[in-house]
């Protein structure tokens, strides 16, 4: 996290003691939901779910058997709600954490994006990507979805555009999918950018 941002540990964890979560869904999203299905059966693949929040994606994969899901979160509210929720879930795997500060020990196979990119201070949009490109292997993937739409309110959530994105990617991914999603939760319906990018192999790269 960026040492001058305001939105650190202590301001998202009042948001979730205040109930302020209007990001939270409540249960997993449509369009995770269709790409965790077509994974095949439950392997070794190490997966991250950062600023996962209450981690509904997590609680999917882990009761379908997935043995290397690891979720992330600055807030200790939403990962002891988790743990609460899922007390199978292995406490090793839940990481109270800076996403700018996780290593990848070993690097990860998946890193699942959902509502944690619109989260950031914009200013930290490029260590994002270049964070991601840090935690997986090459040829690993970062799979989720963008809000592709401009907020009238001050963020979080931020918004931004899909060639603002594009920008911030490319130097580390080859894009796989980079599509309007089709099908998002009706609020968030034609706003949604679903992304399946792949590390990219680049010689002398971490």
């Amino acid at each position: 996290m960026h040492p001058d941002s305001q939105l650190d540990a202590a301001y998202w964890q009042q948001r979730y003691l205040a109930g302020q979560t209007g990001w939270d869904a409540g249960s997993i999203t449509p369009p995770l939901l269709d790409y965790f299905r077509q994974l095949g059966l439950p392997d070794e693949r190490r997966i991250l779910i950062p600023g996962a929040g209450r981690a509904y994606e997590a609680e999917y994969l882990h009761r379908q058997g997935w043995p290397n899901v690891w979720v992330a979160d600055v807030a200790p509210a939403p990962l002891h709600d988790f743990q609460q929720r899922v007390p199978t879930f292995p406490a090793a795997h839940l990481l109270q954490q800076d996403f700018f500060a996780l290593e990848p020990t070993p690097a990860f196979d998946l890193i699942v994006e959902q509502t944690f990119f619109c989260a950031l201070d914009p200013s930290l949009r490029l260590a994002y990507a270049r964070q991601c490109a840090h935690l997986l292997r090459p040829g690993g993937t970062l799979m989720g979805l963008l809000f592709d739409t401009e907020f009238s309110q001050p963020g979080p959530p931020f918004g931004g555009s899909r060639e603002e994105y594009r920008a911030y990617f490319a130097p580390y991914f080859d894009f796989a999918h980079f599509e309007t999603a089709t099908n998002s939760l009706p609020p968030r319906r034609g706003r949604e950018l679903f992304i399946c990018l792949k590390r990219k192999r680049l010689p002398g790269s971490y």
